[in-house]
């Protein structure tokens, strides 16, 4: 039988897998809602919470599916969809991907219909994120007591080391950014997309702290990356 990456046996994998973590959500969903009603939280403010985090959700889950719709071009729907609905970190997994597929001599304009390509690639997906299953329940308290410590000794420096941490993470993928700036003015379009979305989430802290716009607290970043998006959409024909 001839491999496919739009088998109909890989949609129901996929599929069975996606239902019991959306199952599993809201399973915790009702757990915790019920329990915050035991404690006297306020139902109204839990509400709140709910309708700001989905509102969150919003701006990830775009560049999720433009991260699927990307990958299935070459990996076939199935994976890409089973990936990032339960991993969701296209910043990890195009690349993964590619680098792969560049080892292996494999064109990313055509499907891939050799399994073992297609297995490889699976793998290499797989074992990369899997250390963070491990580091996690392993170092997880360790890492946050040393972080406490040092913010109940000084809080200044604790800000500056849990932001240290956070730009350390971010410049991680700065390379994707800058890696094609050599190539003309069309290498540039992520560098002009980065500086638009700064550009709205400081427009946002303006609001916010000048105007008093408190509320826009919770939709800073979903604004600053859709409009980054809805840039990137409409610069790169220009440009490119």
């Amino acid at each position: 039988m001839k491999f496919h990456p739009n088998a109909s046996i890989l949609f129901i994998l996929a599929g069975a897998i996606i239902v019991f973590v959306i199952a599993q959500s809201l399973f915790f969903l009702i757990r915790a809602y019920r329990r915050g009603k035991e404690l006297g939280i306020d139902t109204a403010q839990m509400r709140r919470t709910m309708v700001s985090t989905a509102i969150f959700t919003i701006a990830p889950a775009v560049s999720i599916l433009l991260g699927v719709i990307t990958l299935s071009k070459f990996l076939g729907l199935p994976l890409p969809w089973l990936r990032l609905s339960v991993i969701g970190a296209i910043t990890y997994e195009l690349p993964a991907a590619t680098s792969t597929a560049n080892a292996l001599g494999i064109s990313l304009s055509e499907t891939i219909t050799d399994p073992q390509v297609y297995t490889a690639i699976a793998w290499v997906m797989t074992l990369g994120i899997f250390p963070g299953l491990l580091w996690v329940p392993l170092f997880i308290k360790k890492i946050q007591g040393g972080l406490m410590k040092i913010k109940n000794k000084d809080g200044k420096w604790g800000d500056i080391l849990m932001t240290a941490m956070f730009l350390g993470m971010i410049s991680a993928f700065l390379g994707m950014v800058f890696s094609d700036i050599r190539s003309g003015l069309k290498g540039w379009i992520p560098i002009f997309v980065l500086l638009f979305s700064a550009l709205l989430m400081g427009i946002c802290g303006i609001l916010i702290k000048k105007c008093n716009m408190k509320w826009l607290e919770n939709y800073a970043l979903p604004i600053s990356m859709l409009g980054a998006m809805v840039f990137a959409v409409v610069i790169t024909p220009m440009i490119g």
